[in-house]
């Protein structure tokens, strides 16, 4: 059972993470100050002061492992792991295995100057008014010129006649027929 932890125990805990947070704090200061006084030096001077070899120069079996220390400067360490990776095949060749190593952006897949019959709020209309201009039975050729301005104007909208109501017949229920309410829970059953 948990129990509820009365004020001492908290202080004594606050007190506890505050004593933690003070040797991080100092931890984090002396790396940040022997990091300023790496960065004034040259790779040459770090790597002798380490006593780690070059990294540009590192052969298959080598040990990097002096390279991940938290005192070496990343630069120097990304250099070591570069090499490695060429160096190694197992880590230089992707398994295949990777979920998302992939790119799926648009971004990958884009042609320059792709032209297509979709038009913004309309959709494929153009594609779909070909299609029905050539299921509808072709008319004689014999059109006028006042039938080709008519049509090149807007058309004016017309009223269209009423049609007529439509009727729909009742379908009379059949009394006789005994509806029982539909249950609205589950019930279970079990065989034993």
């Amino acid at each position: 059972m948990t129990q509820t932890r009365d004020f001492w125990s908290r202080r004594k805990a606050a007190v506890q993470a505050e004593a933690e947070a003070e040797v991080l704090a100092a931890e984090e200061q002396a790396i940040a100050t022997q990091q300023a006084e790496l960065e004034e030096k040259s790779d040459a001077e770090i790597l002798a002061e380490f006593n780690l070899p070059d990294p540009d120069q590192l052969q298959a079996g080598d040990d990097v492992s002096g390279f991940m220390a938290k005192a070496v400067p990343d630069r120097l360490r990304r250099r070591a792991l570069r090499r490695l990776w060429r160096l190694n095949p197992v880590l230089a060749n992707v398994d295949g295995l990777v979920d998302y190593g992939e790119d799926y952006t648009d971004a990958a897949c884009v042609i320059e100057n792709i032209q297509t019959a979709y038009q913004v709020g309309r959709g494929m209309l153009a594609h779909v008014e070909a299609l029905a201009a050539q299921a509808e039975p072709e008319a004689p050729e014999t059109e006028t010129e006042a039938d080709v301005a008519a049509a090149d104007e807007e058309p004016a909208i017309t009223a269209e006649p009423a049609s007529e109501p439509v009727l729909m017949a009742e379908v009379e229920e059949p009394e006789d027929a005994d509806l029982s309410p539909v249950p609205r829970r589950m019930k279970f059953e079990f065989e034993g």
